[in-house]
């Protein structure tokens, strides 16, 4: 589900990166004075080479759809994608679809696979020739919630063997955010499924208040015991450049179903609180700014946590790079420019670590005008 930033007061400048080369670096929004947001050190990425594979598709299905974050739960690696518009009845190329409305699921789950161009859909429906994928996160019209409701998620995180969570924001229509919220996910018949969600409301962090953590990025931190959420500004901030902060939580992923054994970054100057959701916003207490959707990934290969997001308003696949979570992180290097599609959006970054786990090589997906496109990078030093 596509969450649209507000308008920008001033963009990332990005200088041209050739697909095979040295990287120029894209010089982030600077502002005087404790901004913990700013870009800091040396990018470690400075020589790579960018391959774009082809678009990635379901090898049992056919819809049109974004997002598609990466996670695993007991080794196998999932996907968790956005808005799935059916393709009509029997069509099995996305490219066949004959215009207008076949079906619509706010979110749904793959089964990644080795070949990244490939899912394997999961909670398929009885549709025949094609079935079509089920709605992952469930509305609960208890809450009064409906069909129509968006439940965009970011990345599947472990808690324990065969169990973990998925964050995500409830989003009512164009013009209302309910808030953000975490479901605990189980194997059930070998499929992640949605098995509980926590909140009286459906939801922990209420939008107009709070920052809407894990929606902007969920990780299981491998070198921890951790996992981390990143949150946009509450709905309630509406100065452009202001509303582009992005807030940081983090859990033992143990106690990931318990919203009281949550800390929050408020910065380096204050740091971890325990049970303190952010009440004080702007660069003081945020962690990046401006940077949309995207997913983290620890490298082996240069020895530091990636971020990789895409630019906003461009097309421009970026990678910044940190030895800590909460930051500081590094200037963006930009390793691939998307053409739109049919002049479409171009957003959401996705990282697909498990496919070379040297790091030597990182794939990424992408959302282009709802088709998700893949490239591979390869570092070298």
């Amino acid at each position: 589900m596509l969450r649209l930033l507000p308008p920008l007061v001033s963009l990332l400048a990005c200088s041209l990166v050739t697909a095979h080369g040295d990287a120029d670096f894209a010089p982030q929004r600077r502002q005087t004075g404790g901004d913990n947001t700013q870009p800091a050190g040396t990018n470690p990425i400075a020589r790579f080479a960018t391959a774009y594979l082809g678009q990635q598709r379901p090898n049992n299905s056919c819809s049109h759809r974004d997002l598609g974050f990466a996670g695993a739960l007991r080794g196998r690696w999932y996907a968790v994608f956005g808005d799935t518009l059916w393709c009509a009845p029997g069509v099995a190329d996305p490219d066949a679809d004959p215009a207008g409305f076949h079906g619509l699921v706010r979110d749904a789950v793959s089964l990644l696979t080795d070949d990244p161009l490939v899912v394997e859909d999961l909670h398929l429906n009885d549709d025949s020739p094609v079935a079509h994928p089920l709605q992952f996160v469930p509305f609960n019209a208890s809450w009064n919630e409906t069909n129509t409701f968006g439940f965009g998620g970011t990345s599947l995180v472990e808690t324990a063997d065969g169990a973990g969570a998925v964050y995500y924001l409830v989003n009512e229509d164009d013009n209302t955010l309910r808030g953000a919220g975490i479901a605990k996910v189980e194997l059930v018949d070998d499929e992640p499924t949605v098995t509980e969600r926590f909140g009286s409301d459906g939801y922990w962090w209420p939008a107009p208040s709070t920052p809407r953590y894990g929606d902007v990025a969920a990780f299981r931190d491998p070198r921890s015991a951790y996992v981390y959420a990143w949150g946009g500004a509450p709905t309630s901030i509406t100065d452009p450049t202001d509303a582009q902060y992005v807030y940081l939580a983090r859990v033992a992923a143990a106690d990931a179903y318990d919203l009281a054994r949550y800390e929050y970054w408020w910065g380096p100057d204050q740091g971890w609180l325990l049970a303190r959701p952010h009440t004080e916003f702007g660069p003081t207490t945020a962690t990046v700014w401006g940077t949309g959707q995207g997913q983290f990934v620890w490298s082996d290969f240069f020895g530091c946590y990636i971020f990789v997001h895409l630019g906003p308003g461009s097309g421009d696949v970026l990678l910044r790079t940190a030895t800590a979570l909460e930051g500081p992180w590094t200037p963006d290097v930009k390793v691939y420019t998307a053409t739109p599609i049919d002049d479409g959006l171009v957003y959401a970054g996705v990282a697909h670590p498990y496919l070379d786990t040297t790091g030597q090589t990182l794939t990424i997906s992408y959302t282009n005008n709802n088709h998700i496109e893949v490239i591979r990078v390869t570092f070298s030093k």
